[in-house]
């Protein structure tokens, strides 16, 4: 996989001016500097600027960038410090698959020690449960999602129980927030396996103890997920509304990132592509200012190459299939390792989905129903998600394929997912 960290900044600039690659290293050569210095700039400097092969670009470029942009490079992304390896695709130490087995073993030590222990919490069981939580939350791309609702619900359970002892109001407030990280990730798996009412309620509980603390990146992830379940349930006005909200206390992290993205596709849906773009762009630039993450991989932490695939999905939406084509493509690549597997099969299949829906408006048939196979075939998804996007294609290959043997067929596996779905969700039988 590449061991880059994706230009988001720079490609989110060409996008909102709706340029090419092609037509971006035009301008750049038909700047005052360009011309003078006789550039020589195409396509695939471009490509490569933004996939982050380059970080720092040559004096002469760096000008005539900001000659076209107005902007400094540092603004458009790039940076003289030198990344050392990737720490974006896949984190050292533990990888997703096997963060759960090593979230047991920690927890099996810290309920050892807590033995041990004359109160009831310590300051290495705080940490302990903290580490615990990460590495929950960094097995949510790749662990069924039953399973890891049971684990979590167990967890919950554990941890109220250490609510309810011998604690400072310190240790409460500390407690208060493992537990909001939890509820958070719950909702999610709960959304996940289709069970919408579990859902919401881990959702509001886990907004009321970020409250409670003033915690106000979890009350942001709250508002996120009501903007999700909202783009999920066909309500796109609710998720604008939502994501703006949760922008008004997530603060600069990673909840400000996601939620500005969901406004973005909360815009692509009602097909307003100018604040769309703006809304991309500002995700961008808010990404751009955070730290790198340890751990990428972990649920609530948004990393370059989630943009590139929340990109795909906005494009696709507004049938801009040049650009969606481009996002979803690298999407598939960034997160594919060399033996065909995945280190994040959710965003796959997604993408496969939106090079399905690109494929089938320029007539290939073929290739839409294989990528919309594949996304069906991928093991770790979000079955609610999945159906939902999933719909949109059938749709296309309804409307164009109709009487199609692999329009069918297609047609077919998706209305089986949905009976899967709709036998623990029977609202969305209306």
């Amino acid at each position: 996989m590449p061991e880059n960290i994706p230009n988001v900044q720079l490609r989110a600039w060409r996008n909102e001016h709706q340029l090419t690659r092609a037509e971006m290293a035009d301008r750049i050569n038909s700047t005052q500097i360009g011309i003078a210095e006789r550039l020589t700039c195409d396509e695939e400097r471009i490509r490569r600027w933004e996939a982050g092969e380059v970080r720092w670009p040559r004096s002469p470029y760096r000008l005539a960038l900001t000659q076209l942009t107005g902007l400094q490079p540092e603004a458009l992304g790039f940076s003289q410090t030198r990344q050392t390896g990737s720490r974006l695709i896949e984190a050292t130490a533990i990888l997703p698959m096997d963060a759960l087995r090593a979230e047991a073993d920690l927890y099996g030590t810290m309920e050892l020690a807590q033995q041990l222990q004359a109160s009831d919490v310590g300051t290495g069981t705080l940490e302990a449960l903290a580490e615990a939580v990460d590495l929950l939350c960094r097995a949510y791309p790749v662990v069924p999602a039953a399973t890891l609702r049971d684990r979590t619900q167990k967890r919950l359970a554990q941890v109220n129980r250490l609510l309810a002892g011998r604690i400072t109001l310190d240790q409460h407030r500390e407690l208060l927030v493992i537990t909001g990280w939890l509820t958070t990730l719950l909702g999610c798996v709960h959304y996940d396996l289709g069970e919408r009412e579990e859902a919401e309620t881990a959702r509001r509980a886990a907004f009321d103890m970020g409250r409670q603390v003033g915690h106000g990146e979890l009350m942001g992830w709250a508002h996120e997920m009501s903007a999700w379940f909202a783009l999920v349930e066909g309500r796109y006005e609710d998720v604008v509304t939502a994501a703006r909200m949760g922008q008004a206390v997530a603060g600069q992290t990673s909840a400000m990132v996601q939620l500005t993205l969901q406004e973005a596709r909360g815009l692509a849906r009602i097909g307003d592509r100018r604040e769309a773009d703006r809304a991309l762009t500002r995700g961008a630039e808010v990404l751009g200012h955070l730290p790198m993450p340890d751990n990428p991989d972990h649920h609530f932490v948004f990393d370059h190459a989630k943009w590139v695939f929340y990109a795909a999905t906005c494009y696709t939406w507004l049938a801009d299939d040049d650009r969606a084509e481009e996002h979803a493509r690298e999407t598939i690549q960034m997160h594919t390792r060399p033996d065909g597997t995945s280190n994040a099969p959710m965003r796959v299949a997604d993408a496969h989905i939106d090079l399905g829906i690109v494929h089938a408006r320029r007539g290939d048939l073929d290739a839409a129903v294989e990528n919309g196979m594949a996304a069906f075939d991928i093991d770790r998804r979000s079955l609610t998600d999945l159906v939902n996007r999933a719909a949109d294609l059938d749709r296309v290959l309804r409307q164009r394929y109709r009487r199609e043997a692999l329009a069918e067929e297609f047609h077919e596996r998706f209305v089986t997912a949905r009976r899967a779905l709709t036998s623990r969700r029977p609202e969305l039988l209306d």
